[in-house]
């Protein structure tokens, strides 16, 4: 599974998905770095099969209305410690890896998961 993980989320994210065998880029590491817009982060992740990883709830309407990304994993959490976001991520890993696989659309809550068709 390929992750892109947009500017707003810290760059440790992408070791902490490495570890849980996610591939996994931050933006930074594109040309633009955090100055990418985001219709080339989207074109990015679409020409390289990858779900953009974001709390931008730009990405949500643009996924929403014309299907631009293909795949997205938005994280509503709210305003959370990067500890408490990495807990998260680490006690669903094997939720999300099947959901990541199984749905083009995934919501990450305080609660846990939500695959949306």
């Amino acid at each position: 599974m390929k992750l892109i993980i947009d500017a707003q989320l810290p760059t440790k994210l992408c070791e902490i998905l490495s570890h849980l065998e996610f591939d996994s880029i931050h933006v930074d590491s594109l040309p633009k770095g955090d100055e990418t817009p985001d219709s080339e982060i989207i074109a990015y992740a679409d020409d390289h099969d990858s779900m953009i990883v974001t709390k931008d709830f730009d990405f949500y309407h643009s996924f929403m209305a014309l299907k631009r990304p293909r795949r997205l994993f938005l994280i509503t959490t709210g305003n959370l410690k990067n500890r408490q976001l990495f807990d998260l991520i680490r006690n669903n890993a094997s939720i999300i890896m099947q959901a990541l696989k199984r749905s083009n659309y995934v919501e990450l809550t305080n609660e846990g998961i939500v695959e949306h068709e």
